[in-house]
């Protein structure tokens, strides 16, 4: 029988508006976006551009849009981008990159927090005049695939050294760069000063329905805006959406450590569990990642519990994910459920 209600972990991208948001959205001033004359729009981008600490704003669809954006802004055919080997724009954005933009994309590797090997990254920018020019090296704060792993202010800053002395540019994949911010006690604006340009989400832990934001130099935009709109960006009367915006940013940042709270109760009872394999103490934001044999049909005993997770990086990794809506007792609740599925043995093949 399934369980009395759904306790939905897969994503923080199944957060529902707030009622704040609601209202904010029902009465937006718009106007035509693509015409610059959305006053709603453009008050999102100025108080984004004024958090990351940049001079202008991109008001985007999601995050996918904002990062293509950015390396097609930052690139040309043919051109070089250094990814970390399990980057979000490497295994969950659709070949954009290289399919759009003609962008070839390298890896090199990732440690457990996402951070990029210092080393490997400067082996692999390419000389002065080689081929493909690597035009920019990308990072991720937080690190999705890499359990929520956050970057300090300094090693973006070391990666930033090394790719401006090789004459690359910085892109940070900031999605959930406010988690990172509320991590480690510093505005988001520090963990953005070395980037050259950097996108992050609205729709995700601050609970907005629609919506991420490029911010970069004013130039840097004004490239950009036309990149948008060729990837089917120009959203017209956007206000209506980005007006949600505005009260994700002015009111869901702080709350996202109630999230990081209860992702780290949730790993401490996961890792108590039988056949969950987990360093708990590694946990640091609001996505708990851990191993156990057999992952589907792990999470397929889990659905039908009741408790929803989602596989990343391998069938045997499962990703838990803490947000808005996800109270403690929830996550008391899920523990409990997930303690009788592990404790229920695997149906064998018959003979």
């Amino acid at each position: 029988m399934p369980e009395p209600y759904v306790i939905d972990l897969r994503s923080d991208t199944v957060t529902q508006p707030t009622p704040a948001m609601r209202e904010a959205m029902a009465g937006a001033e718009v106007g035509d976006d693509v015409y610059g004359e959305d006053p709603t729009v453009r008050r999102l981008e100025a108080l984004a551009a004024e958090r990351m600490g940049t001079e202008a704003g991109l008001f985007v669809a999601s995050g996918t849009m904002g990062n293509l954006t950015c390396l097609l802004t930052h690139c040309v055919r043919g051109d070089e981008a250094i990814v970390g080997s399990e980057a979000h724009v490497l295994h969950h954005e659709g070949g954009g990159a290289a399919a759009l933009g003609g962008i070839e994309l390298r890896t090199v590797p990732n440690d457990a927090r996402g951070m990029l090997d210092l080393a490997a990254l400067e082996a692999a920018i390419r000389a002065p005049g080689g081929l493909p020019r690597t035009a920019v090296v990308c990072l991720e704060n937080t690190h999705n695939r890499c359990g929520g792993g956050v970057l300090t202010v300094e090693e973006t800053a070391g990666v930033a050294q090394i790719a401006r002395q090789h004459g690359a540019a910085v892109h940070l994949d900031g999605s959930r760069i406010f988690n990172a911010a509320v991590a480690l006690a510093v505005p988001a604006s520090r963990l953005a000063a070395e980037a050259d340009s950097v996108t992050f989400c609205l729709s995700k832990g601050l609970s907005a329905p629609v919506g991420s934001v490029v911010c970069a130099p004013a130039e840097f935009v004004r490239r950009a805006r036309p990149i948008r709109r060729m990837l089917g960006g120009g959203m017209r009367q956007a206000g209506v959406i980005a007006a949600a915006g505005i009260v994700a940013l002015e009111t869901m940042v702080d709350r996202l450590a109630e999230d990081h709270d209860n992702a780290r109760l949730l790993a401490r009872g996961l890792a108590q569990i039988p056949g969950v394999r987990l360093d708990a103490a590694s946990v640091q934001t609001n996505i708990v990642i851990f191993t156990v044999d057999d992952g589907a049909a792990f999470r397929q005993r889990l659905r039908e519990a009741g408790v929803l997770a989602s596989a990343t990086g391998g069938p045997n990794r499962v990703r838990m994910v803490t947000h808005y809506g996800i109270t403690r007792r929830d996550i008391e609740e899920a523990l409990e459920r997930v303690l009788r599925v592990a404790a229920r043995p695997t149906a064998q093949p018959a003979a």
